[in-house]
């Protein structure tokens, strides 16, 4: 896995965590679509 793409799941899994976010809320802080975040988070 490229380090971009592992950082970018680690972030979007701590926003979740510690903000208890939803999909949308994580996509939109992001500017990625709720499909990637979903993407992220299962890989």
């Amino acid at each position: 896995m490229k380090p971009y793409i592992e950082q970018r799941a680690i972030d979007v899994a701590n926003f979740i965590i510690n903000k208890n976010a939803t999909v949308r809320e994580t996509a939109k802080k992001f500017g990625i679509s709720k499909s990637t975040v979903h993407i992220v988070i299962v890989k």
